[in-house]
């Protein structure tokens, strides 16, 4: 089996008596699209600073194609592009000008590329940086961590600014760059985003990694949402079982909504008792899923 792309290893940065990030340990495979989730604050920004050599762990360690992410950052840097979630140009420049540099910096030819992907995200490269929306500076730093044809794409946050239409052109983008073997780690705490594009993900919550799971398995996890509405009250110890959470109860206590984790026959030999009037067994949303995590 081939050395992981990135390999976290009980990570730890402490801001002292701010929240940080606590042993994390992970790992992403060559030519995974895969997701780091959770709220604003969780931690997700700093573990990304973190592997780009941007912040010194207090612990743990954090690599990049076999590299060490503090002493050998500028090695790292040359295959990788990098979207922080908030960027920071020099405003005087025009887009263009500031894209050429961009190139430059990585030893490639970008001005055709560049065009390319200026026209596909509809972005203005006669433009002055200092004069443009928060959507448009955030085309800018898409175009720019692509323009190098990276082996490892690092985006935090990337959709924050953009319309929907320029959102779908930026999936359809990501997804041509993995199909042609580029590796993406991607941060959202955006949850249709993360359905749409990973194989895996990770969830971190208040700066502790929860869980690494493939969407598969995060969506099939033999969660069913179960909603149901009796003729008379329903007893709330009926749902006293093993696998039943985020229990909501209407005022008069005869219509319920739940998460079931568990055989179907299991609940299925509680609801007997009942004299139901309607009941729906479905799929639950990928949030409603997350959401257990934090419960």
């Amino acid at each position: 089996m081939s050395e992981p792309v990135i390999a976290l290893n009980k990570l730890t940065k402490s801001y002292g008596k701010h929240r940080g990030i606590e042993e994390i340990s992970f790992t992403v495979e060559r030519g995974e699209i895969f997701g780091f989730i959770g709220p604003n604050g969780a931690g997700k920004s700093t573990t990304i600073r973190t592997l780009m050599g941007l912040l010194k762990p207090t612990g743990g360690t954090a690599s990049v194609f076999g590299l060490d992410c503090g002493r050998q950052a500028s090695e790292i840097a040359k295959d990788v592009g990098y979207l922080p979630s908030e960027n920071c140009y020099y405003n005087s420049m025009k887009v263009k000008e500031m894209l050429l540099y961009t190139a430059e910096l990585y030893g490639v030819a970008g001005h055709n590329r560049m065009e390319a992907l200026a026209e596909r995200l509809n972005l203005d490269l006669s433009r002055r940086i200092g004069d443009l929306s928060l959507g448009n500076k955030k085309k800018v730093g898409i175009v720019s961590a692509l323009l190098p044809s990276p082996k490892l794409l690092i985006m935090d946050e990337p959709t924050s600014g953009l319309d929907p239409l320029i959102q779908q052109t930026f999936y359809d983008l990501l997804k041509e760059e993995n199909e042609r073997g580029t590796t993406i780690f991607l941060s959202s705490h955006v949850l249709s985003e993360v359905q749409r594009l990973c194989d895996r993900v990770a969830i971190l919550r208040e700066g502790k990694l929860v869980g690494v799971q493939s969407m598969k398995e995060l969506r099939g996890n033999g969660y069913k949402k179960i909603s149901l509405t009796a003729k008379n009250a329903i007893p709330e110890d009926l749902f006293s079982i093993p696998g039943t959470a985020n229990l909501e109860w209407d005022k008069s206590k005869t219509s319920v909504s739940f998460m079931f984790s568990g055989t179907v026959m299991t609940i299925m030999n509680q609801l007997h008792r009942l004299e139901l009037e309607d009941i729906l067994i479905e799929e639950p949303s990928l949030e409603e899923v997350f959401l257990h995590y934090y419960e």
